[in-house]
Parts: structure tokens; sequence; C-alpha cells
């Protein structure tokens, strides 16, 4: 078994990319979908990043690259503590 295989089990994604004029809103949906199955001991962004490898290079400007490719800086991107926590600890 691949790695894609096992980061996409059920072909989430693999099948987005073989949808005839898919929109950026259908592959958010998806990628959501995709992120709440993946197992807790696969980290986000090493998922991310295989499925971008496999796929990215192939469909540039599909819009689930485009999707993969903000998950990728999301997950890179810092945490903000917001609300009363913060408020007492700064």
């Amino acid at each position: 078994m691949t790695a894609e295989d096992q980061i996409d089990k059920t072909g989430l994604i693999r099948e987005a990319y073989q949808i005839d004029g898919i929109g950026a809103a259908e592959c958010r949906s998806i990628f959501l979908d995709w992120a709440i199955k993946l197992p807790a001991d696969i980290a986000p962004r090493e998922a991310i990043q295989i499925l971008l490898d496999r796929y990215a290079q192939d469909a540039p400007d599909h819009p689930m690259t485009q999707v993969l490719n903000a998950g990728l800086a999301e997950e890179a991107a810092p945490r903000r503590r917001g609300g009363r926590r913060a408020r007492l600890d700064g």
C-alpha cells in the first residue's frame, strides 16, 4: 500500500481530481471531509504534502491543488490564542 493509499483510503482526494468542472467550494468540502477522517497517527502537514506531490504537478491549476496548498499554509501558520484565557495570560 502506498503512502497516498494510507492517507486517502476512501479516495476522496483522488476522486475530486477526476470530477470535471469541480469548484473551489466543493473541493473545500471534500478536503474537510478527508481531514476529519485522517487517522490520528498521521500528521496532517505530511499527508497534505504527499497528496500535493502526487497530484499538483499534473493539475497545478485544479481547485483541489489550491485547497491543498491553502491547507498546507494553514497547518504551518502559528496558532492564535484568543478569548478570555489569552487576555489573562497576556
